[in-house]
């Protein structure tokens, strides 16, 4: 993650907005504390994560997907039954 002081992002506003979204990547804005320091990223990137963590947060989910990953683990080839998917 790139460093960058507020007074250079603020004077370089356009061409971090624009780094940001086409890199995907995230900046850290670091103020005169280190406890003022954010993190600026694209709003695509924060819909995804936003996304991510509701997956990750639902249980029944997260038991479909342990599930399909356990019965994918197992399987050894050929053709099962269909009560095996």
């Amino acid at each position: 993650m790139e460093f960058v002081a507020h007074s250079k992002f603020q004077k370089n506003l356009h061409t971090y907005m624009k780094k940001i979204n086409k890199e995907s990547c995230e900046i850290a804005v670091t103020g005169e504390n280190v406890e003022d320091t954010i993190v600026v990223m694209s709003k695509r990137d924060y819909d995804a994560m936003q996304e991510t963590l509701s997956v990750l947060s639902n249980k029944y989910v997260i038991d479909k997907i342990n599930r399909g990953d356990n019965q994918f683990n197992s399987y050894k080839g050929g053709f099962g039954n269909e009560n095996d998917y």
